[in-house]
């Protein structure tokens, strides 16, 4: 699982496409190489709550949030499947593996899981994703999770953004059912140009609430006014 950036979700293998490497879920990593590490390092940095915490990333990609987590002094190991995308990783501990079947066998103050994979379809893997996450976060840490809440799903349209000298484009949508969106995002830096289509499955809080309950986590709270990025923590402080 690789590192997703602007609304992207595929543990389930969604087709990319363009130039250089294509990860098994479809990201380019010429591509996230790019991409600067946004807003998303001082949100996770004040969830932590000092300097200093271990901080498991799962999917991490090329490192772009990583390695300014490193450098605002934390202890990072970033997790992805794609070779090719650790190799650009300048500064945490890597380790290639799938989310799923991550086992570390170490506990850690935070564990990360971003870019909106908790709103995979497939039920299996979500569950299979908090497990992971609950397997690896401290009695006393929190789980951070970045997530499409729902009204994400009702107010999303067919849309262009400049970020610096990158072009998102988001088209092709559609709502194959009543909780699911569908589409394509165009990522374009100068003639270079690549795609990648994904589907996104709502939780309402109730739903989410669950999901985490089933993992031995607890809905903590929400970091974000947009509820887009919350944390949560094991239930009961169980270890």
């Amino acid at each position: 699982m690789s590192e997703q950036g602007h609304g992207q979700e595929s543990p389930g293998g969604n087709p990319g496409s363009g130039p250089g490497v294509i990860t098994p879920d479809g990201c380019a990593v010429d591509f996230y190489a790019l991409l600067p590490p946004g807003r998303e390092p001082e949100i996770i940095h004040s969830a932590a709550g000092r300097a200093g915490a271990s901080i498991l990333e799962l999917g991490s990609g090329t490192g772009r949030v990583s390695d300014a987590l490193v450098k605002l002094g934390h202890l990072v190991v970033a997790v992805d499947e794609s070779p090719e995308m650790l190799a650009r990783n300048r500064s945490a501990e890597t380790v290639c593996a799938r989310i799923q079947d991550l086992a570390l066998g170490r506990t850690f103050d935070v564990v990360l899981l971003a870019s909106h994979l908790l709103n995979v379809p497939d039920e299996g893997i979500r569950q299979a994703l908090l497990s992971t996450c609950a397997q690896h976060v401290s009695a006393t840490g929190c789980v951070i999770v970045q997530h499409h809440p729902p009204q994400w799903f009702d107010s999303t349209t067919a849309s262009e953004e400049q970020v610096g000298e990158i072009t998102f484009r988001l088209r092709d949508l559609s709502r194959p059912g009543d909780e699911l969106l569908a589409a394509t995002v165009e990522y374009q830096a100068g003639e270079r140009i690549w795609t990648q289509t994904f589907t996104a499955m709502r939780l309402d809080e109730k739903q989410l609430k669950a999901a985490l309950s089933e993992a031995g986590l607890m809905l903590d709270r929400y970091l974000t006014d947009d509820h887009s990025w919350f944390t949560a923590a094991r239930r009961g402080g169980e270890n």
